[in-house]
């Protein structure tokens, strides 16, 4: 199982979101992190990876043990740029 990490920047994103979609990408965090089972894609012009669970993105930057999240939002707003 790798250890999964959030920045700073990605905790405030986190915590913004209604109860009910914070436990989605917690799951879906959790299956990722100890299965390596997910919706996942490299990202294009630019370094890292990119979880979709329903509406909302997951960017994150992985190694052997960590898992980096970087950014947690919808699709439909800014969260690739």
């Amino acid at each position: 199982m790798k250890t999964i990490v959030m920045t700073a920047n990605a905790a405030r994103m986190f915590d913004a979101l209604p109860l009910a979609v914070q436990h989605q990408i917690a799951v879906g965090l959790d299956l990722y992190a100890t299965s390596g089972v997910g919706d996942i894609k490299a990202l294009h012009g630019q370094p890292g990876y990119r979880l979709r669970i329903g509406r909302y993105r997951v960017l994150f930057a992985e190694d052997r043990q960590t898992i980096l999240v970087i950014q947690v939002g919808k699709r439909e707003t800014r969260t690739y740029r």
